[in-house]
């Protein structure tokens, strides 16, 4: 096993240099510290995680909140966990994942211990009744998502409203004059999620400004869900030739919907979705998205807690800008009798 003595041997300083050095405890000059942390790397040392944590009075793991609430898309929430984890590792942080309804109490719980030095939220409601004790709680926090009050905290999330703008804005470029947006479960819009209320502001905003006839209809997150809301479309809206998807569980059954009640996509139908990029790929016919940055979204939101814990001042919001990518499924609009 490599020591600190080691490290202390091949940098040409003393122990105490060293830890200095990795700790951070005291100010050493740049060249020591390289020099000690390219020793370290060379010889694979890795301090002892509970003398760490007794010499910086920090547990080096963060809480990652994920509430699993009815309606949430598991494997997508899990692509964003995954990368927060990968990215604390690489902080030498671990993760403490909650995934049960954590409120005010279980926040509480947890910050009021020494098991971890920051928290990471996600599921973020509008009105979110977690953000008075978030304020008050002396542990430096980040939401993934963005409350309709977010001052004096951190939030960084994709720009859910300028992803719904620019789907429409894509499919009235194509010709398109009647569109609808095929949403989330309908318990998501109950409990005023943020991401998917956005995603109805910019959907409903872009449509009014284009001229569009629009209308937003949930979904829950089954096959036979989409069978009904691809029927009642076409029986609410006879001319409808455009379709946005938020709603990653129905995106293949509806469009399978779609295309068994006559409709060709994109040849009667053009439908674009937000949604991860592997999916929207892999789909039979590939379907125009704007991709969930969750590996950005995940590393950002790290990357914003380590300035914090820090001492750093972090900007208060970061919003992604939405990149889509055209596939098969958008084609200029073709009128045609039904």
């Amino acid at each position: 096993m490599v020591k600190i003595t080691d490290v202390a041997r091949r940098a040409g300083v003393s122990p105490s240099t060293v830890s200095y050095a990795l700790s951070g405890k005291r100010p050493i000059s740049e060249e020591t510290r390289r020099r000690v942390e390219e020793a370290a790397r060379a010889l694979g040392y890795r301090p002892h995680a509970g003398a760490r944590a007794l010499a910086s009075s920090r547990s080096n793991v963060l809480a990652l909140v994920v509430p699993l609430r009815a309606g949430i898309h598991v494997p997508v929430v899990m692509q964003f966990a995954v990368s927060v984890v990968t990215a604390a590792r690489r902080h030498d942080h671990d993760v403490l994942l909650l995934t049960q309804e954590e409120g005010e109490e279980g926040l509480r719980r947890v910050a009021d211990t020494a098991l971890v030095d920051a928290l990471i939220l996600m599921d973020v409601q509008l009105h979110d009744p977690r953000l008075p004790l978030l304020r008050s709680l002396d542990r430096p926090s980040v939401m993934i998502g963005f409350p309709l009050e977010a001052d004096g905290l951190t939030c960084i999330d994709l720009d859910f409203r300028a992803a719904g703008e620019r789907c429409v804005e894509h499919l009235a470029q194509l010709g398109h004059r009647v569109v609808a947006l095929v949403g989330s479960p309908p318990e998501v819009y109950v409990r005023g999620t943020a991401f998917a209320q956005r995603v109805v502001q910019g959907f409903t905003a872009a449509a009014d400004r284009a001229g569009l006839a629009s209308a937003v209809h949930p979904c829950e997150a089954t096959p036979a869900a989409a069978r009904r809301v691809a029927e009642r479309l076409l029986r609410e809206q006879p001319a409808l030739t455009g379709v946005v998807v938020h709603n990653e569980a129905v995106l293949e059954p509806l469009v399978d919907a779609f295309e068994q009640l006559g409709l060709r996509v994109p040849g009667d139908l053009s439908v674009t979705a937000i949604c991860p990029d592997e999916l929207a790929a892999g789909l039979r016919v590939p379907v125009t998205s704007i991709a969930l940055p969750s590996a950005e979204v995940g590393e950002r939101a790290v990357e914003l807690l380590m300035r914090k814990l820090d001492g750093e001042t972090v900007p208060e919001a970061t919003l992604l800008p939405p990149t889509m990518t055209r596939r098969a499924s958008t084609a200029p609009r073709t009128v045609s009798p039904r």
